[in-house]
């Protein structure tokens, strides 16, 4: 596990995992309401204010909980039991009021704060808006209420808190699960990447050796010192194929233009197939050799395995290479942008190369030869 997959749930769980102290930190302004209850005569509307004002803010919390415990699991909170302890919190503000009239609307607050934290954003600003009208107008027509109050004031300016602090844990969940999503996309990337090198590599390699050994069983009866050779050359390159298959995993493997020159005229003399190469790639620039040493391996192994050629001619240029041989050619139903199975059909050689040529910006051109055969010619700009 890449330490990106591990920073994005722990991100997404550190930012819930203190939201019950940000919802105890509005318990303040229960000190409002609380206070005239306490103020108020007689022991049993002492007794009955606080059991509303305890149960008001016991209710604002549960919600709370329930809007923390939803996020950290990656859900929404289910609207109807926001509007639920919404609707308990309004009957809660009614009772107090009726007790302590006014003073009782410091609490809606809390219902502010709870509907922006909990209702989609439209329904929020819609109740905010709701709860405003009320502590404007209802002071101002009941006898003996004071309008005077700063509530209306208080409630717009911790809504618009409350509706700050939701975004920022919005786009922080937002941003945690992208980082996420790009960590899977870059694993699977890199694994495409190593299953396409190490194709490339043991496609090619493994070639050469079946072209070697079907050479010495021929010669062991005719030529036992040569098949000797050939059986010594079959092991060499083995070694060397598992050396590049580990260098590839460990991600240290470079092709380069010319050495696959090199491995290109050993493979097709093996194979009993004329080569027409350049005696080396010197004029090719070193952003380009790695690109087109990937085409000259993949091309010469479908020559050898796939087109019964008797010739290859390779061109290379500063910016471009081409590989052709006057073989069976490709079939009309490839549309060239794949290497070429024993059917004609389309494998993963051609189709890794078209994903190379493509990273390097440049253009994959494959199909059918002056000559008749199969051509496959990559340009870089």
């Amino acid at each position: 596990m890449t330490p990106v997959e591990v920073s994005a749930p722990e991100g997404i769980g550190r930012m819930f995992r203190f939201g019950w102290v940000f919802g105890l930190i509005w318990l303040f302004y229960l000190a409002y309401p609380l206070g005239e209850v306490l103020a108020l005569p007689h022991l049993w509307q002492k007794v009955l204010g606080s059991a509303a004002v305890v149960a008001f803010g016991a209710t604002f919390l549960i919600v709370i909980w329930g809007f923390r415990t939803a996020n950290r699991s990656g859900r929404a909170l289910d609207i109807r039991w926001a509007w639920f302890g919404l609707i308990v919190m309004g009957s809660l503000i009614v009772v107090l009021a009726v007790m302590i009239g006014s003073q009782s609307f410091g609490a809606t607050i809390y219902m502010a704060v709870l509907a922006m934290m909990t209702l989609p954003t439209r329904q929020a600003w819609a109740s905010v808006a709701v709860l405003v009208v009320v502590i404007e107008v209802v002071p101002r027509i009941v006898p003996d209420w004071d309008p005077g109050s700063f509530f209306a004031f208080q409630l717009v300016i911790s809504a618009v808190a409350a509706w700050g602090i939701t975004q920022v844990f919005k786009r922080n969940h937002e941003l945690a699960v992208a980082r996420q999503q790009l960590a899977d996309l870059a694993i699977v990337a890199e694994r495409e990447r190593v299953s396409r090198d190490v194709h490339d590599i043991l496609g090619h390699s493994l070639t050469v050796i079946t072209v070697k050994a079907e050479l010495a069983g021929r010669l062991i009866e005719i030529d036992p010192a040569r098949a000797a050779v050939e059986i010594g050359e079959v092991e060499a390159l083995a070694r060397e194929a598992l050396s590049d298959v580990r260098s590839t995993v460990g991600g240290l493997r470079k092709v380069d233009v010319a050495v696959e020159l090199a491995n290109a005229r050993t493979a097709l003399a093996s194979a009993g197939i004329d080569a027409d190469l350049p005696l080396d790639a010197d004029l090719v620039p070193l952003r380009n050799r790695e690109l087109f040493g990937w085409t000259l391996r993949e091309a010469v192994t479908n020559v050898i395995r796939h087109s019964g050629a008797r010739r290859c001619r390779v061109d290379v240029q500063a910016s471009r290479i081409e590989i052709s041989d006057d073989g069976a050619g490709v079939s009309e139903q490839c549309p060239g942008d794949g290497s070429i199975n024993d059917d004609g059909s389309i494998g993963n050689g051609l189709r890794g190369l078209a994903e190379r040529v493509k990273a390097a910006n440049g253009t994959l051109t494959v199909g059918r030869s002056g000559t008749g055969g199969f051509t496959v010619e990559v340009e870089c700009r």
